[in-house]
């Protein structure tokens, strides 16, 4: 696209670790993970990445801006979870429509690949 933007990724590094956004999956079994406890969504992900819920749980999405002025490195916007959703662009649409995501109950099960629905 022609940006001069430097992407850069926290991929073989303890960023995500140190940010929050990655945790061991031994902590993460450590966890109240009970049926019941969490929203379906968590289960239907994990099993759809090819994983159980404590794999699933250990990596989370997150966001992370910086700027380097005068030879210093400044983080200046961080964002995890639902923060992260900017990034989607079916949501800032669907936000917009009459009715939202209608999730209800449903909390994000809704949603399925394009040959997943009936």
């Amino acid at each position: 696209m022609g940006w001069s933007l430097p992407w850069v990724s926290s991929a073989n590094t303890d960023f995500s670790f140190d940010f929050g956004a990655s945790y061991p999956e031994e902590q993460v079994r450590g966890w109240d993970l009970e049926p019941g406890r969490l929203p379906p969504i968590v289960a239907h992900n994990a099993a759809a990445t090819g994983t159980d819920v404590p794999g699933y749980l250990s990596e989370s999405p997150a966001v992370s801006v910086f700027t380097l002025q005068d030879g210093v490195v400044y983080q200046t916007y961080a964002a995890t979870a639902r923060g992260v959703e900017f990034l989607m662009g079916y949501y800032p649409i669907l936000d917009r429509a009459p009715k939202g995501r209608d999730e209800g109950a449903a909390f994000q099960t809704w949603i399925r690949r394009h040959d997943e629905y009936a």
